[in-house]
């Protein structure tokens, strides 16, 4: 099995980034990167623990804010059903986790539009393209948690505007019950034997795992990180085949029997598994080898977070070796899982579930990523109708 993959992703803050975040009163029109959230609280503009007094007054201060807003968690993602529950349980504070079927966008849009409201988003999870959008949109607080030495340089922004936190691979889901031979390639997937057959989950010009699904397509079809067209002309090919079906694919459509084959993360389709099984589906999940795809999500505090303190506690839950290990129990694997390994604090079980995927993964830059997601948004629609 290959390390986690560690896609490069540098830039820097200007110094009057810094200027800006310790005055609480500066709003977006600052004219740096970041700017505080519109509250006057210390936590506001802590960029760790330690401006706090340290993870005890850390903790007091989430607690008495009593609160965290997140969106589109989906339970069954990456494990975030064991993660919410176990944090609220932990720290005694409620996690209103609204729109859980939602997508990166609209995550991004509801942090966006809320600036100021109590409802606003209090700390965001996003593919790298969507939180480079929040970058710019100035909707980011750095703050580095106490393990940010052990997440690798390339995993992480130096400023803590947003870090890897898990990630997995592009993988193909099968139910081999309403599905003669189940496709391990894309190629395969062009077969007659797949009409009407596979979907992806979502729209890729929303949704983070779609979108990365179009990446894939790209590697496996004569494209590049430069140039992902070919992604787009093979769904293309595959509409005007009858093979893509334009319903997004859940566990309840795989059930259905609407969504036999499913493009999505590995650990999504894996953690599909378990569930389907019990309904009587036999769920295969491979990488395939011609178009082998990797990211991570990231997370960010909100810079108008109406609870930064209890934002700033939970990306310290997440990053710490219990909330690491409800990622790998999910099948995804964990920013930290190199130093976890080391340390002897990961779970070594719940490891050696994670799918074997051989090669060196390579990962697009952040200006790649950019592109990409231009190109998809205008293309995706010609694409496919």
């Amino acid at each position: 099995m290959v390390k986690a993959p560690r896609p490069a992703r540098k830039r820097q803050a200007t110094a009057c980034c810094a200027a800006v975040l310790v005055a609480a009163t500066a709003t977006a029109a600052g004219g740096c990167g970041y700017a505080p959230a519109a509250v006057t609280s210390k936590a506001a503009t802590a960029r760790s623990a330690a401006d706090l007094g340290g993870m005890d007054a850390l903790v007091k201060a989430a607690k008495k804010e009593g609160r965290l807003n997140v969106y589109a968690l989906a339970p069954d993602w990456a494990n975030y059903g064991e993660m919410i529950k176990t944090f609220e349980r932990k720290y005694g504070i409620e996690v209103n986790n609204e729109n859980p079927g939602g997508t990166s966008q609209l995550a991004l849009g509801a942090a966006d539009k809320r600036r100021g409201q109590d409802r606003a988003v209090d700390a965001l999870d996003l593919g790298t393209a969507f939180m480079q959008n929040a970058r710019g949109k100035r909707l980011l607080a750095p703050y580095k948690v106490a393990g940010w030495k052990d997440i690798p340089g390339s995993q992480k922004q130096a400023d803590g505007s947003y870090m890897n936190n898990y990630g997995g691979y592009v993988s193909i889901g099968c139910d081999a019950k309403a599905v003669k031979k189940c496709p391990t390639t894309f190629a395969e997937l062009k077969q007659p034997q797949y009409r009407n057959k596979v979907a992806l989950n979502g729209n890729p010009s929303e949704s983070s795992s779609a979108f990365s699904a179009i990446f894939a397509a790209a590697l496996a079809n004569g494209g590049s990180y430069d140039d992902v067209q070919p992604g787009l002309d093979y769904f293309k090919e595959l509409k005007q085949r009858g093979t893509f079906v334009p319903v997004e694919s859940s566990p309840a459509t795989i059930r259905k029997g609407e969504t036999p084959i499913s493009i999505d993360w590995d650990y999504l389709n894996l953690g599909y598994s378990k569930e389907l099984k019990a309904k009587g589906v036999d769920w295969k999940v491979t990488v395939p080898t011609d178009g082998q795809y990797s990211q991570y999500y990231n997370q960010g505090v909100n810079a108008y977070a109406p609870h930064p303190a209890a934002a700033r506690l939970w990306l310290e839950f997440l990053y710490s070796p219990t909330g690491q290990n409800i990622w790998l129990k999910g099948y995804s694997r964990p920013a930290l899982l190199d130093e976890m390994t080391k340390d002897g604090t990961a779970d070594k079980q719940a490891a050696a579930r994670l799918p074997t995927v051989h090669g060196t993964p390579k990962f697009p830059t952040p200006e790649q990523e950019d592109a990409a997601k231009v190109a998809i948004n205008e293309g995706w629609g010609k694409a496919v109708g």
